[in-house]
């Protein structure tokens, strides 16, 4: 199986969480192409790519052709990022698969936006542990797709 994923973790909103994205797409990048596989490199700042402002129209138009491209669309949603809930909102409107990935223990609470559309649709919330993040996305790519 071969799918396009579309990966979303924060970028402006915080870099902090960049190892475990690229840990993540490691992961996905098992069961087909990550459209969004820079998200996860460590040299991504939280002005954007390059380290500099690009065209905020140009990152927004490509972004929503690649979510439009995505088979299913993973979001690592700890670090609370305006983007990151954007893109899932747009996913749901394209009747996306979406996994939300929200680790715990976190200083953070996921939004009931989030989790609350988890509800009877295309959308799963799924709690983990860095140490147990691969097998959470395995299980899920395993029983939903």
């Amino acid at each position: 199986m071969s799918l396009r994923i579309y990966f979303c973790g924060s970028i402006r909103g915080g870099r902090g969480d960049a190892g475990i994205y690229s840990r993540i797409i490691g992961q996905l990048k098992r069961f087909g192409q990550v459209l969004t596989e820079h998200v996860g490199r460590p040299d991504l700042s939280e002005k954007g790519e390059g380290g500099m402002q690009v065209d905020d129209k140009r990152i927004h138009d490509r972004d929503l052709q690649w979510l439009r491209e995505a088979d299913v669309i993973v979001a690592e949603v700890t670090q609370p990022s305006l983007g990151v809930g954007y893109e899932i909102g747009r996913a749901l409107a394209m009747n996306k698969k979406i996994l939300c990935l929200f680790r715990t223990p976190s200083t953070y609470a996921l939004s009931a936006m989030i989790r609350g559309a988890a509800n009877g649709t295309n959308v799963h919330v799924k709690d983990y542990s860095e140490e147990k993040v691969e097998i959470v996305i395995q299980q899920y790519f395993e029983q939903q797709l």
